[in-house]
């Protein structure tokens, strides 16, 4: 089986943006996607938590991923997340996204259900098995409950088209737990934003990233800075960024980052019931530590982050 994606670099986990009346808006979305790959990002990821997948219509997340597909132009791989009751209602999502030419698959665990660990993997197994796109297979543990252990994705290492897995449990041990048991057989990216440094040090490839929907120039450049071994170029960029980041890493991540992003004229805060907006402290502090981010923006060193 062939597959086309270039799994490295920042895959921004974008945003779906909505009209007042908490309908999708198309084209909002296709500007804010627009304008990140005209940023220089590697990727996308839509309809993925931060997208607000468990919030959409099978037929919304067709839209939004077409959306997706126009804004990127063939320059970038377009990943959609499948974020399901079922296994069936799983494949069923996979098989509509192939159709409508999606370059990979992002594959959480069976939500609401606290599945066992061999209930865990036959759901990745079985979606998986209902599709011929690449799957990348998602662990978020603190967010959707079921843990995706090193044990359970290494069972899976007979499914060919598994090739990648997003942690974002924090653990960053467990991407060399995994290489020491299976090598390079999947290729590791880090879920979770305040420990991208770390986990590309241990030798994550790439980054779903819910903050460089806001600083998208910023979160290439430490991942390109990283992988060719400029940490010391690197921390003071991520020393900068660390209190945005920390906001990937709360329960209200998503009213976290599209407050940002409307701070920082990406998008709009608007977020689909029962997210609701931030109120009182919660806001303020969003709104300090970016106040405090753009006044302070560093001096980007050159990474090549220009797209012809």
């Amino acid at each position: 089986m062939t597959h086309n994606v270039n799994w490295t670099g920042v895959f921004p986990a974008v945003t779906t943006q909505f009209n007042e009346d908490f309908s999708v808006n198309l084209d909002a979305t296709h500007k804010v996607i627009s304008n990140l790959v005209k940023d220089g990002v590697s990727g996308l990821v839509v309809c993925g938590s931060v997208g607000e997948n468990t919030s959409l219509t099978i037929d919304e997340k067709m839209a939004v991923t077409e959306v997706a597909k126009d804004a990127a132009n063939g320059k970038i791989p377009v990943i959609c997340g499948i974020a399901e009751f079922t296994s069936v209602g799983a494949a069923k999502v996979a098989k509509a996204v192939e159709a409508v030419g999606v370059d990979g698959i992002m594959v959480m665990p069976a939500l609401v259900y606290s599945s066992k660990p061999h209930e865990t993997a036959q759901h990745f197994r079985y979606v998986a098995n209902n599709t011929n796109l690449p799957v990348m297979v998602y662990n978020n543990p603190p967010i959707y409950k079921n843990d995706v252990t090193p044990d359970i994705l290494i069972s899976l290492s007979d499914c060919e088209n598994i090739v990648c897995f997003k942690d974002s449990s924090g653990d960053t041990r467990r991407f060399i737990d995994v290489r020491n048991r299976v090598g390079n057989r999947f290729i590791l990216f880090a879920g979770l934003d305040d420990v991208v440094l770390e986990s590309l040090a241990v030798g994550a490839e790439g980054w779903i990233s819910g903050m460089s929907n806001v600083f998208p120039k910023e979160g290439e450049t430490i991942f390109r800075l990283c992988k060719e071994g400029r940490f010391a170029e690197a921390m003071p960029i991520y020393e900068w960024l660390m209190p945005i980041l920390h906001l990937d890493a709360r329960p209200d991540l998503v009213q976290c980052i599209k407050l940002c992003e409307e701070i920082a004229g990406r998008g709009s805060a608007l977020t689909r019931p029962p997210r609701l907006a931030l109120q009182g402290a919660d806001r303020e502090h969003v709104y300090e530590i970016m106040r405090i981010a753009l006044e302070n923006r560093p001096v980007l060193p050159d990474v090549g982050l220009s797209r012809l």
